[in-house]
C-alpha cells in the first residue's frame, strides 16, 4: 500500500509533522519514549500492490475499491487508518472547514480512471489558505530594498516570537515596505538570534533587524509546527500601517 504516515501530538488535538521527524531520529529506548509521546497512525491513501499483484496499472477507482476491501476484510483500525475519499464537492468543502483546525492543510484530487503515476503528475492539490497579520521584525536584503520579511507575533509573556517568513517580494511591495521600515535599535528583541532559510533547513539567513512596528497582512496555509510557526512561506498581501503591533493576535 502507498501511504502517508501522519503524527498527532498526544498532548493536543493537532497534527505535527515534526513529531514524526523526531521519532525517525531516535533509536532503542529513545524511540520507545518518543513513540509514547508522539503516537503515529499509518494513513493509507492508495494501493500499489495486492497479494503480489502490481496494481499500478489499475484505474484509481479500482485501486480505491481494493484498498477499502483490504481494510474491511482485515478489520483494520487504529493505528491503521484509511484516508477518506469522496466525489462529492459539498463533502470536500466540509472537510476543508473541519480539518483545517487540526492541521490538515488541504486535499488531493485524482482522476478516477487514471493509472498510478510515480510522482504528483496527474494530481491536483488544493491548500487551505487564510489571511493573517504579523509584525515585521527583520528583513533579508537591505532596508532600502527588502527581499523577504521575517515575521513575528508577541506571545502571552510579551516576547516577540518569530512565526515565519514571506516569499520574495515583488518590486512594488519591496518599495512600499522600504518606506515604512526603521532600523532596529539597541535592545531589539531578536538581537543575537539566527534564522534558518526555511522550515527544516540548516542554512542560516543574513538578516537586518528592523524596529518591530510595521504590521503586514499575509496569506498563509494552515500548516504550523508545534511552536505555532508557519511551515511554509507567507505570501505578501499588503502593509497595514493603520494597525499597531498591539492589534495583532498573540501567538
Amino acid at each position: 500500500m502507498q501511504a502517508g504516515p501522519v503524527v498527532a501530538c498526544a498532548q493536543s488535538t493537532s497534527l505535527a509533522l515534526e513529531g514524526l521527524q523526531n521519532r525517525l531520529a531516535r533509536r532503542a529506548a529513545g524511540a520507545a519514549r518518543t513513540a509514547q509521546e508522539w503516537p503515529a497512525h499509518f494513513v493509507a491513501f492508495d494501493l500499489l500492490r495486492l497479494s503480489g499483484t502490481n496494481t499500478t496499472s489499475w484505474p484509481y477507482r479500482r485501486r480505491r475499491a481494493a484498498l477499502e476491501s483490504v481494510f474491511a476484510a482485515r478489520r483494520l483500525s487504529a493505528p491503521w487508518a484509511l484516508c477518506p475519499s469522496t466525489i462529492e464537492a459539498d463533502v470536500v468543502r466540509e472537510w476543508l472547514m473541519t480539518w483545517a483546525s487540526v492541521g490538515m492543510k488541504g486535499v488531493v484530487f485524482k482522476r478516477l480512471e487514471d493509472a498510478y503515476r510515480p510522482s504528483v503528475r496527474g494530481w491536483q492539490r488544493y491548500k487551505v489558505r487564510e489571511t493573517s497579520e504579523a509584525i515585521v521584525g527583520a528583513v533579508t536584503g537591505s532596508l532600502v530594498a527588502p527581499r523577504t520579511l521575517l515575521l513575528g507575533r508577541y506571545d502571552t509573556d510579551g516576547r516577540l516570537q518569530h512565526v515565519g517568513r514571506t516569499t520574495t517580494l515583488a518590486q512594488t511591495a519591496s518599495n512600499t515596505v522600504a518606506g515604512l521600515l526603521a532600523p532596529g535599535r539597541r535592545g531589539h528583541p531578536w538581537t543575537g538570534w539566527s534564522f534558518s532559510a526555511g522550515w527544516g533547513s540548516q542554512e542560516k539567513l543574513n538578516v537586518t533587524l528592523v524596529e518591530p512596528e510595521l504590521v503586514v497582512e499575509v496569506g498563509v496555509d494552515v500548516a504550523r509546527d508545534a511552536a505555532g510557526r508557519w511551515r511554509h512561506p507567507a505570501r505578501w498581501r499588503r502593509a497595514r500601517p493603520d494597525l499597531s503591533p498591539a492589534d495583532v493576535a498573540l501567538l
